[in-house]
């Protein structure tokens, strides 16, 4: 069979194979991608008649060398395709591993990493190329139940708090102004203050409303108010099938009331009214089952195996790079790539719910 592989830096041609594919997030959109200022957005495309295989990533220079170094956007990513990947012949996969590979040369990149997307199969083709790592699992509700029936399902204290917090009166709104975006910035960095979270993970107003404006998407900011005192909020991402909570934030003066919870079952509740089939909770710091794992868990014990790709393209090249980065490199580090690992350590803030206890 025939087949090409290519590289695509445009919008246009970008966005037209991810609307093609299966099932795609606003994730995998050159949009998205762009908002990333790390390095140079690419989408790496194997092509076999009918059907194709996409990667998107973000390109970085490597400081200090002549190579660079593959990673994909904050969440969900990893390759996609217009066909159901476990299907994929073994042919198929050899074609693309041969391809990859040859990709990954041509554009210097030493090293690839990728949190892949816990709902598109993906393993499937990865397995054959090496760096595949499982970490830990993560959770998600079904939304075809009914919300009466999920909510049977919630611990026992976590339904009464729920009802509790939904008696109290909270005015819950879906915004997009300026204004709203403005405050919700506020009170998010506020919460990255609080955790001193590293700088990876703060967002300006701008990014927040680039994604609520993200053509062919219809992301929502859900604010949560006390009377007119903002407690709580999320920028909540939307696919054909799934809604998650990308980033959420909770004001320190009601980290108390914890009305994260209330936001956490309003947003199951908008993903059913909208049709979508599953609610993406996520898993725990660094795939571990910490108090934010339990904490989704007290929502939904439905989940999914995660995993994420740490492939090494030129190991002579890696093991350079990792001796000069010298001492501040731990051999027995998870972390990847080892020679980015941060001088200092800080507490990551990847968590999309507050965790207070039940």
């Amino acid at each position: 069979m025939h087949y090409q592989n290519f590289t695509i830096r445009d919008k246009k041609e970008w966005d037209a194979y991810i609307n093609r594919s299966k099932t795609y997030e606003v994730y995998h959109s050159w949009y998205y991608h762009s908002l990333n200022k790390e390095g140079e957005p690419i989408l790496f495309v194997h092509e076999e008649g009918e059907f194709f295989i996409a990667l998107p990533v973000i390109k970085r220079k490597i400081d200090d060398s002549p190579f660079y170094d593959m990673t994909s956007a904050y969440g969900y990513c990893g390759p996609l395709s217009n066909i159901d990947l476990s299907t994929l012949s073994a042919a198929t996969i050899a074609h693309f591993k041969t391809a990859f590979v040859s990709f990954m040369k041509k554009e210097k990149a030493v090293c690839i990493f990728s949190r892949l997307h816990p709902f598109l199969n993906q393993h499937y083709i990865l397995e054959s190329i090496g760096g595949l790592q499982e970490n830990g699992t993560t959770l998600y509700m079904d939304l075809s139940m009914s919300i009466e029936e999920q909510r049977g399902k919630y611990e026992k204290r976590l339904s009464r708090q729920v009802r509790k917090l939904r008696e109290k009166g909270y005015i819950i709104k879906e915004v997009n102004s300026p204004e709203d975006i403005k405050n919700f910035t506020a009170m998010y960095c506020k919460n990255m203050d609080r955790v001193n979270a590293s700088s990876h993970y703060y967002f300006d107003e701008q990014y927040f409303a680039d994604l609520l404006n993200a053509e062919g998407f219809d992301n929502k900011l859900i604010l949560i108010y006390d009377g007119e005192e903002l407690i709580c909020g999320a920028l909540i991402l939307l696919s054909d099938d799934i809604i998650r909570n990308h980033l959420s934030a909770t004001s320190p003066e009601y980290l108390k009331e914890s009305p994260s919870k209330l936001l956490t079952d309003e947003i199951s509740m908008i993903g059913r009214r909208l049709g979508k089939k599953i609610f993406h909770l996520g898993g725990g710091v660094g795939g571990k089952e910490d108090s934010l794992f339990m904490f989704k868990k007290y929502f939904s014990d439905l989940q999914m195996q995660d995993r994420i790709w740490c492939y090494i393209n030129d190991n002579a090249a890696y093991n350079d790079l990792v001796l000069k980065a010298g001492a501040e490199a731990n051999g027995e580090s998870n972390y990847f790539p080892l020679y980015r690992q941060p001088k200092r350590k800080t507490q990551p803030y990847v968590s999309n719910i507050e965790t207070n206890a039940i």
